[in-house]
């Protein structure tokens, strides 16, 4: 299974405001900080807003942070509101569609994909290795203009 970019952002968006709980954060640091174009993050943060993930904060000091404590919300959570509910394969165009013996396979294999997601929090991601939380707490300060 892979996951698209844009669930990729989110998960480096939550993951930098989990290591930065408690403030709000700015769009153009986390763009600093992952390196990843300011315009894209915020289209991935606005769905991240509109699911109920991130809360924002408009005006001159405003930005984001996570809508509920880092310990709460699953990596799994995340990535299947970021992916919606497809299906790995298009059966729409397939000879098969209908009769074939994978479709319950491949649904299976997803959700069991999920499951191991929701295993971890976004709190028990950023302490998973030693190193994540320090390069997340410097690499806003460290990519300031």
């Amino acid at each position: 299974m892979r996951l698209s970019k844009f669930t990729d952002y989110a998960l480096r968006v939550c993951l930098y405001l989990a290591a930065h709980e408690g403030r709000l954060v700015s769009i153009s640091e986390i763009s600093r900080a992952h390196e990843v174009s300011q315009s894209n993050l915020m289209k991935v943060v606005n769905q991240l807003v509109d699911h109920g993930v991130l809360q924002s904060t408009r005006g001159r000091s405003g930005g984001v942070r996570l809508a509920h404590c880092a310990s709460d919300i699953l990596v799994g959570q995340v990535a299947r509101k970021m992916e919606g509910d497809a299906a790995l394969v298009d059966c729409d165009s397939c000879i098969l569609r209908g009769s074939c013996g994978l479709v319950r396979v491949l649904r299976e294999a997803k959700d069991a994909f999920y499951a191991n997601l929701d295993r971890v929090t976004l709190r028990d991601a950023v302490g998973a290795h030693p190193r994540t939380l320090d390069i997340l707490l410097g690499a806003g300060a460290a990519h300031a203009p």
